[in-house]
């Protein structure tokens, strides 16, 4: 008995391997992707993108990319995280050099679907922070006296957004100040 359960497990352990095997490049290209996809989208057009150069964003590692123009930088693309609603929640967030927001992306969450995964995908939530003056506008959800429409019945989420946005913006000014 025993060395049939020990068969048994030597064999799914033997499949398991296999398919981590199979699946890890595929899983890798694709998440390179989705990396230069959300950059992509969160970089003015035209400039020259630098290699991933390390930097830590609200306590976490993290990467960031500078986008130049003529030597100059013109745009940050800051890899943020935070915790939302349903366990972590990844941005890409680009921003001008004079410090506002020129887009944003989900690289990843994992957020209910129906409710809080709509911040993927719910334009009047994501086209809201294209442009954002944190200079001249409150980085927070309306709930909490900010200038953000939060996605209706997930308030935790939009603030988690939110917090994630501002760790990257923090994070600029760091970056600024070297």
């Amino acid at each position: 008995m025993a060395l049939c359960l020990t068969l048994v497990c030597l064999f799914c352990s033997a499949v398991l391997a296999a398919v981590y095997v199979v699946t890890k490049d595929p899983i890798e290209r694709a998440n390179a992707n989705i990396l230069k996809e959300s950059i992509g989208l969160v970089l003015p057009p035209g400039g020259d993108l630098s290699e991933e150069r390390p930097l830590e964003v609200g306590g976490l590692p993290s990467v960031y990319y500078v986008s130049s123009s003529a030597g100059t930088p013109a745009a940050y693309a800051i890899q943020s995280s935070t915790v939302g609603f349903s366990g972590p929640l990844t941005l890409m967030v680009g921003i001008t050099a004079d410090g506002k927001i020129y887009n944003t992306s989900v690289l990843s969450h994992s957020e209910t679907p129906g409710l809080g995964a709509k911040c993927a995908t719910d334009e009047p939530f994501m086209t809201q922070f294209e442009g954002f003056d944190p200079a001249e506008k409150i980085l927070a959800v309306k709930k909490d006296g900010g200038d953000l429409d939060a996605i209706t019945a997930s308030t935790i989420t939009s603030r988690a957004y939110a917090l994630a946005i501002q760790n990257a913006l923090a994070a600029f000014q760091t970056i600024k100040g070297e």
